[in-house]
Formats: structure tokens, C-alpha cells, sequence
């Protein structure tokens, strides 16, 4: 019998040979990563003052402060001075400020390599496993743990097949197959296992994209969510001059699976998950003509240059409707300098859009565009809980950028293939 993604990483981060879904083993840490919002303000500090340990590798560490950053008020403010003054103290060069979400500068810095073992303070951490890491997120007793030695123990999950055959239809984006597989799955019908995204669609996606499926795993409640080595993987790190091949990680045909799941892309329409669940998901025109207040288009989830760029393919020419906020958040500098040298965020903005800095502030409903009650908001982003972007009586309904570019201009959920 062969072996997982999972199971292959993790017995190259170990002491073992080979290593088996179940067990509990000592992994080594490849990175590990905190931002502001859950980072060495919080336990973490305590307790590596209480065992009086050091960080085990400067080098390997890397700290954002993306949550609070532009701060809002003076704690936000003094929640980052913290992070960044802790960082300086404990010799971290890896210290990254107002240059967008931390998973996105994570994999935009270089600091993913497929095979590694990645450890984060916030739970999208799994993103990395579009390059073949395995990326979770932990708590900070956890990450104490780790910053001192090294060090963590994980039980090794059972992983399910996510197997996606055929071509997708206009106007239908990673996005799509996030929400659609989410739906089947449910909000924990992976709880502690990895998702493994194979079949030829995945195969034909650019990393762009499979940043979003391996980001919103973790709403199917997967501890990673993997996608295997290929031309793809190995193009994208070629910009960091890495030329290694990582294809021993991939998994092999005769790997045992927990579950299986098949899709045809070809027959997925646009996707939308209705509040106040990530699982509630629906073709678009079942719920068309919901008014809405608010379109955001932003996050680790739906920023990136792909996105902004379809989105604007929509929008261009265009008005977004009367009495409409439609925010953008470029998911980091980089991609918003990117866009601004290509005329995206003109379009944008010449269609009525807002450009914010690159930040999580609307994502959770801190800063830079928070919802007041009873407002409804469809956005990009990966979370649509109860309070998520702002007041409890507010609603969020996720979905690709192209539709809730289509929606902007009608005021209202729409299928993009109507506009």
C-alpha cells in the first residue's frame, strides 16, 4: 500500500521512515509563523520568559502584522508596536509590516517550500499546501512550543481525495470549486483530515488559484489542504531561484484514502455560500435578486492579482450601482503595485470601487469597511459567520470576484454569466 501527501511529509519532517495515518509522531518545524493578531502578545511571550528559552531558529521565523495594520485606534496601534518591537528583541529579520496577509507575503517572500512542515497563529495556514507544504495552523501554547524547540507533535491524518475531471465553464473560478466541494463535505466532515486536491482541473489551475482552494480548506474543518508537485509548483518558485524536485512528496497511485469525492467541472455553475455558514452553499441563481449594501473584493482568499484582474474584465466600462460600496483590497503590496502598473485598479476604481490598503481589517470586520446592522455584504472572502465583518444582524455571502464584481453593478446577488 502507498503512501499520502500527508504521510510522505510528515515522515520526511520526522525521525521515522515511514509514517501511517493515526499515528502520533515528533515532527521537525520547517517555519513557523505569527501575526499580530494572535502573536507573541499573547501567551507565547509568557511562556517563553517562564521556560526562559530562546527561539530556536531566527531564520525560521517569520511574523506579519497584517490584522491590525493601518491600526484603527491606539490599541490596535499598541498591539503592533508589540509584535514589531518583539521581533526586533528576539533578532527575527522575517518581520513583515503593511505589506499585506500573511499568508500571501508568506508564499510571495519565499518562505514555503514544498515538504516543509509549517506551523502558523492563524488558522488559513493550510494555503501552503498549494505548494506542497504542509501548512496548519495552531494555538499559541502550541507555537510557544514550537518557537523554543523546534518542535511539534501531530497525530498524522487520514487524508480525503478531492478528484475534480474536466473543463471549467466561463465566468466559474477556483472559488467555485472551493464552495461546491465545501458543500458536500460539510463545515467538519474533514475535521483533522487533509484534503488532497487531484484530477486534471486541478492540474490546469495557475497557483493563483489553488491559493484559494488550499486556503478555505480548513472551513471543511481539514488540519491541510494539499495539492501535489508539479510544473506549476516548480515555475512558481523558480522566482526564488529554487530548482529542486519535490515531486517524491507526491502521492502514490495505490495511497489508502478515507473518503473519496468526484466533480465534474464541466456541469459546476457559479457557487455562493449563504449566511451564516461556509456549507450553505448554492448555484448563484437560487438565490439571485438579494440586495446588498456592500461587494468586497479582498482577503488571503480573493485578492490576489487573478482575481482583481477578472474582476475588472467585468467591471470595465461599467458603473457599480447607486448607493453600492464596493471595497478592494489588493491581498498584498506587491499585488497592488502590480495591478496599479497595469491599470487594474484604475478600472476598478473608474468603475466606483474603493482601493484599500492591503489588509485583513474587513475580512473580520475591524477596520476598513466593517458592516452596520442589517447590511448585506457578498464578498470574497472565506468566513461568513455570524458578526464576521461587523454587527451580529448583518449578513455575508461568499463567492467568486467575478460575481461579486456582477453584483456591484446590479445591486444585487448575481450570476456574472447574466452580466
Amino acid at each position: 500500500m502507498g503512501y499520502t501527501m500527508s504521510e510522505k511529509i510528515m515522515a520526511l519532517s520526522s525521525e521515522n521512515e515511514s509514517v501511517h495515518a493515526g499515528e502520533i509522531i515528533w515532527v521537525n518545524i520547517g517555519k513557523a509563523m505569527m501575526d499580530d493578531v494572535l502573536g507573541p502578545r499573547l501567551e507565547i511571550d509568557d511562556i517563553l520568559k517562564s521556560l526562559n528559552a530562546k527561539v530556536w531558529d531566527e531564520e525560521r521565523v517569520i511574523i506579519i502584522s497584517d490584522h491590525y495594520t493601518p491600526p484603527a485606534n491606539v490599541k490596535q496601534a499598541d498591539i503592533v508596536k508589540f509584535t514589531r518591537d518583539w521581533a526586533k528583541t528576539h533578532h527575527i529579520d522575517n518581520y513583515y509590516e503593511f505589506a499585506g496577509p500573511c499568508h500571501q507575503v508568506m508564499v510571495e517572500k519565499g518562505h514555503v517550500l514544498p515538504g516543509e512542515i509549517i506551523v502558523g497563529t492563524d488558522s488559513h495556514t493550510c494555503m501552503y499546501g498549494a505548494l506542497a507544504a504542509f501548512g496548519t495552523g495552531v494555538g499559541s501554547t502550541e507555537m510557544a512550543g514550537a518557537l523554543a524547540t523546534g518542535k511539534t507533535w501531530m497525530r498524522v491524518p487520514k487524508t480525503i481525495k478531492v478528484n475534480w475531471k474536466g473543463k471549467l465553464a466561463t465566468s466559474v473560478m477556483a472559488k467555485d470549486i472551493s464552495l461546491k466541494t465545501i458543500g458536500e463535505i460539510g463545515h467538519s466532515g474533514a475535521t483533522y483530515k487533509t484534503l488532497e486536491y487531484c484530477g486534471d482541473t486541478i492540474e490546469t489551475l495557475i497557483m493563483d488559484e489553488r491559493f484559494c482552494l488550499s486556503n478555505m480548506a480548513v472551513e471543511a474543518g481539514a488540519k491541510a489542504g494539499l495539492i501535489k508537485y508539479d510544473d506549476i509548483t516548480a515555475s512558481y518558485l523558480s522566482k526564488f531561484n529554487i530548482k529542486d524536485n519535490f515531486s517524491h512528496i507526491n502521492a502514490d497511485e495505490d495511497a489508502e484514502y478515507d473518503q473519496v469525492y468526484e466533480f465534474d467541472a464541466a456541469s459546476l455553475e457559479p457557487q455562493i455560500a449563504c449566511p451564516h455558514e461556509v456549507d450553505n452553499v448554492r448555484p448563484v441563481r437560487e438565490v439571485q435578486n438579494i440586495a446588498i449594501h456592500q461587494a468586497y473584493i479582498g482577503s488571503c482568499t480573493g485578492g490576489r492579482y487573478h482575481d482583481l484582474l477578472e474582476a475588472a474584465k467585468v467591471l470595465k466600462g461599467r458603473k457599480i450601482a447607486k448607493g453600492i460600496r464596493l471595497l478592494v483590497s489588493p491581498a498584498s503590496k506587491e499585488v497592488y503595485n502590480q495591478c496599479l502598473k497595469e491599470g487594474i485598479l484604475e478600472i476598478l476604481s473608474d468603475a466606483g470601487a474603493t482601493i484599500l490598503a492591503s489588509s485583513c481589517g474587513a475580512c473580520l470586520g475591524i477596520h476598513s469597511g466593517a458592516l452596520a446592522s442589517d447590511e448585506v455584504c457578498i464578498s470574497t472572502t472565506n468566513r461568513n459567520f455570524l458578526g464576521r465583518m461587523g454587527s451580529k444582524s448583518s449578513e455575508v455571502y461568499l463567492a467568486s470576484p467575478v460575481t461579486v464584481a456582477a453584483s456591484a453593478i446590479t445591486g444585487f446577488v448575481t450570476d456574472p454569466r447574466d452580466v
